[in-house]
């Protein structure tokens, strides 16, 4: 596996966040999301499919840049990277968790809501996050707020982010992408309708800053 020179905020305008129920759909939806352009993919670990999703991903779809959504522990973060994760995004963080994350040497997103937590991160040398849930701690408005003080952080925002409202996140200076799940609803993967997910994808990738395409 090589490693990632370029920055998870960088990969696409959209990172698809994906619950796989069942394994078996791991390969052929990620086969949709990245032939749509969504090549960075995080796969919750909501699941109990979900670190066979992620190894099966990782084995048999050399164009995605597969990810672990959701962690929380430090043995997640040990079993992830060993299922062949590439980066891994945590809903929020403590100093345990940021240890191991940093320890693993794959990229990582530690989740923030407020100030304080944005501000203890840079304090530890990060400076890409993931701010959760981003609608319900402030959105838009919030993000700009933070760009002034701290200019040098970056998000990826996530929660409650859908294909209208991404493009108003994508168009502030101190975001690099939006996570979101909007591209696979469970009803397409319920059904297997992987060209609906293809095509859902192909619409999120085309969003860029200031909701044009690129």
């Amino acid at each position: 596996m090589t490693s990632m020179t370029v920055s998870v905020l960088d990969l696409a305008p959209v990172v698809p966040v994906v619950v796989v129920r069942d394994a078996a759909d791991a390969v052929p939806l990620a086969r949709a999301l990245v032939a749509g352009g969504l090549p960075a993919i995080e796969v919750t670990l909501r699941t109990p499919a979900a670190p066979d999703a992620i190894r099966a991903i990782a084995g048999a779809v050399p164009d995605a840049v597969v990810g672990a959504g959701t962690v929380i522990t430090p043995a997640q973060v040990t079993d992830s990277v060993a299922a062949g994760a590439r980066f891994l995004v945590s809903p929020g963080w403590t100093d345990v968790l940021l240890e191991a994350m940093t320890a693993s040497g794959v990229p990582f997103l530690p989740g923030v809501s407020t100030t304080s937590e944005v501000v203890a991160l840079l304090e530890r040398g990060v400076r890409e996050m993931k701010f959760f849930p981003a609608q319900a701690a402030g959105g838009t408005a919030y993000l700009k707020s933070l760009a002034g003080p701290l200019p040098q952080a970056r998000f990826c925002p996530t929660g409650g982010i859908g294909l209208a409202s991404a493009p108003e996140y994508l168009a502030l200076p101190n975001v690099g992408c939006v996570g979101g799940s909007w591209m696979v609803p469970e009803d397409a993967v319920a059904a297997r309708d992987w060209g609906r997910i293809e095509e859902l994808a192909r619409q999120a990738a085309g969003l860029s800053a200031g909701g044009t395409c690129r």
